[in-house]
């Protein structure tokens, strides 16, 4: 069972019971669970556009390796041909 759904267990408990403290608790439970879920998905995130970055970064490097780099011409990797 996920910390969020025992939060919200504790808090109807709370509610059904009169009980304040055990309501709030359930609360900052859901909310402690919400916070960690959240950075999670934030790290998810960043490794995602990492990834990316890398990917754009291969992408680009074989594509000027493709054009012969910055000194060659069209014929892949000779001096230019002016």
């Amino acid at each position: 069972m996920s910390e969020k759904a025992k939060g919200k267990m504790k808090e109807a408990a709370g509610a059904v019971t009169g009980n304040e403290g055990k309501k709030a608790e359930g609360q900052a439970q859901q909310k402690k669970e919400s916070a960690r879920e959240e950075r999670e998905q934030q790290k998810r995130t960043k490794a995602e556009q990492d990834k990316a970055e890398r990917a754009e970064q291969s992408r680009d490097k074989q594509e000027r390796k493709n054009q012969g780099g910055l000194l060659g011409g069209k014929d892949k990797g000779g001096p230019l041909n002016l």
